[in-house]
């Protein structure tokens, strides 16, 4: 039982790192990130047209339809007037290649955060309480040293970060568009550097929370 708790806890350290990077996702996908992102000094302006209000009211619709259970028609029917609609046709196939890989990731944090309670269940049983707190705290670290690598490898390479992260998850071009697309006007490319800095600082604060308070001895 003690090596297979081993193996059991190799497992949840692994898993810590996989639920804050996906927990920080989840809080960017709430309605303040848009709120506070377009208020931002130096934040471009978009130069076909769209004021702050424009941003905010078609951003808000782009995100709720990542998380909600419609179809693509859900985007497909909105328009930006009578004979515009809010995306074309390689956009609207583009956000629904999104949600999925946004679905997936919400059901990963799932499975994630099920295995990990799962774990310090079993550990509770067994009577391994500071061994699993040590796999959570070490967990956290390893997060901690993951996510700095990431923050200096982003200082210098943003833009190649960018381009692999949406080569792994989206195929060919799919992801490259105008910059009078609504997309590029909405969502320009600081939108998404801001959004992988946010997701590595919170990342960042919760490892090295875990790695600290979890690797205290428990007082008896």
């Amino acid at each position: 039982m003690t090596k297979l708790l081993k193996v059991i806890n190799g497992l949840a350290v692994i898993l810590v790192p996989v639920i804050l990077v996906l927990v920080a996702v989840r809080i960017l996908l709430s309605p303040l990130f848009i709120q506070v992102e377009y208020r931002l000094p130096g934040f471009p302006p978009d130069s076909y047209g769209f004021t702050l209000e424009d941003r905010m009211y078609w951003g808000n619709i782009s995100r709720v339809y990542l998380l909600n259970r419609e179809g693509i028609e859900y985007l497909a029917d909105q328009q930006l007037d009578a004979n515009t609609p809010l995306y074309n046709q390689r956009e609207l196939q583009h956000m629904l290649d999104v949600k999925v890989v946004v679905r997936g990731a919400m059901w990963a944090l799932g499975i994630a955060v099920l295995l990990e309670v799962g774990i310090w269940y079993l550990n509770q049983r067994s009577k391994n309480v500071q061994g699993y707190r040590q796999a959570v705290s070490t967990g956290g670290w390893l997060t901690t040293l993951l996510i700095v690598s990431v923050l200096v490898y982003l200082a210098f390479n943003f833009n190649s970060l960018f381009t692999n992260f949406h080569r792994i998850f989206f195929e060919g071009d799919s992801w490259l568009f105008q910059y009078s697309d609504t997309l590029i006007r909405l969502f320009p490319l600081p939108f998404w550097r801001d959004a992988f800095i946010w997701i590595a600082v919170i990342s960042l604060a919760g490892g090295i929370g875990l790695g600290y308070f979890f690797g205290k001895p428990r007082r008896s």
